[in-house]
């Protein structure tokens, strides 16, 4: 198991801390909401303040849903400000460690390696985060909570769940209390990475706590979820191996990607259709091109309406099949969605080696695997030769399709 020092900060109510500081007032004194005025009762808040949040109102509420006896300010968003001050936060904590032990994971949260920095600052990791947090605070006028863990998975996790609960907004979670503190989390979208949907097919599964969760048999869950089962299982028990600065000694290696714009908004109903398109697309590039990939990256970006974006990818063992590809980036969006409408989706391949082995899948029988590459290959000479719309799927018939009419464009545009 990793043993690092690894703290996870997030900065408190991030927009409308920012939207308050701005105005010199006091974000846990004043009811601000960030929405955008010209859409009504209807629009969704952004961010409100931690004031708005101890009487009860959500972060991601629509303004009629307040209750009307609050009387509280709207400001628009303003993204500008907030990458200031986030660079400024990333400043600070550039103060602390190395660029090499720091990973920016979102404009408002970040994980520091400081197992190699406690002997120069001769703190533990406890009172080394709540320096850095203190400055913060002093520096930027911004709050923030934090998680420490022995490896990132349990930093965040106890930041998530423990840290807003505490008297100065520090968690550290141990391997030794994964049982108490992480086996009863309960619902399993309280955990990160399970969204509402994967949580509703564990449940389906009949597992509702993070405790039955790791307990479930191992092998059952990968043969249900491919390599995402592996992965619910090991952080459902605490274990998680990514170190920080891997991701800065990465070689910049080839990649495929492929993104669009959505004409209409998306949401859960209908986005996988695009994501499935897509997926097809860039596994097709990948065969084309003689080439495999061991990364493969899910980016969804909202509506302007109500801001924000994900992205995340995951390490896989070296693939070009479609089928990989979408039961991939199914698994990443159910875990990350946050129901709101979808304009953008991104799709993207990366770490390629040369196709010059089969790599085999334990949970998949060889003889399937030779199949899909021998229909894979008979439908990239069919379109080689007769053009890309000489076959499609049945579903690209649907009204909320785009893959026809992408295949007759060249570069996003039409001939």
């Amino acid at each position: 198991m990793l043993h690092r020092n690894i703290i996870c900060i997030d900065l408190k109510s991030f927009f409308a801390s920012c939207e308050c500081i701005d105005r010199g007032l006091d974000p846990f004194k004043v009811d601000l909401v960030v929405a955008n005025p010209y859409q009504g009762n209807g629009a969704i808040t952004l961010a409100v303040t931690p004031h708005l949040k101890a009487q009860g109102v959500g972060g991601r509420t629509r303004l009629y849903e307040i209750p009307k006896h609050i009387k509280y300010e709207i400001v628009p968003p303003r993204m500008r400000l907030y990458l200031q001050k986030s660079k400024e936060v990333v400043s600070i904590l550039l103060d602390y460690v190395n660029e090499e032990d720091l990973h920016v994971y979102s404009v408002d949260e970040s994980f520091l390696d400081v197992t190699n920095y406690l002997k120069m600052y001769k703190k533990t990791d406890y009172e080394l985060a709540k320096t850095i947090m203190e400055d913060i605070k002093k520096r930027t006028g911004l709050t923030s909570t934090c998680g420490i863990g022995p490896n990132m998975l349990l930093a965040k996790v106890a930041m998530d769940v423990e840290a807003k609960h505490t008297k100065d907004n520090i968690a550290k979670w141990s391997y030794e209390m994964v049982k108490e503190k992480l086996w009863s989390l309960t619902p399993l979208s309280k955990m990160w990475g399970i969204g509402p949907r994967m949580e509703k097919r564990l449940n389906n599964l009949g597992i509702k706590t993070i405790g039955e969760l790791a307990q479930y048999d191992k092998n059952k869950l990968k043969a249900k979820f491919g390599i995402m089962g592996e992965e619910l299982w090991n952080h459902a028990n605490g274990l998680d191996e990514a170190v920080i600065s891997d991701y800065k000694k990465l070689p910049k290696t080839e990649s495929f990607s492929n993104s669009q714009v959505l004409f209409k908004d998306y949401d859960e109903t209908n986005v996988k259709i695009i994501i499935k398109e897509m997926c097809e697309l860039v596994s097709r590039r990948l065969r084309l091109a003689h080439k495999k990939c061991q990364v493969i990256g899910l980016g969804i970006g909202y509506s302007k309406s109500v801001g924000g974006s994900f992205y995340h990818n995951i390490k896989v063992k070296p693939t070009d099949l479609e089928s990989e590809f979408i039961e991939i980036t199914n698994y990443l969006f159910d875990s990350y969605y946050e129901y709101k409408p979808i304009r953008k989706v991104s799709i993207s391949a990366g770490n390629l080696i040369k196709n010059d082995s089969l790599q085999l899948n334990l949970f998949k029988d060889l003889e399937e695997v030779e199949k899909e590459e021998k229909v894979n290959d008979a439908i990239d000479k069919i379109k080689e030769k007769y053009g890309k719309n000489s076959l499609v799927k049945a579903s690209a018939l649907l009204e909320d399709s785009t893959q026809i009419d992408r295949n007759q464009k060249i570069g996003g545009h039409h001939e």
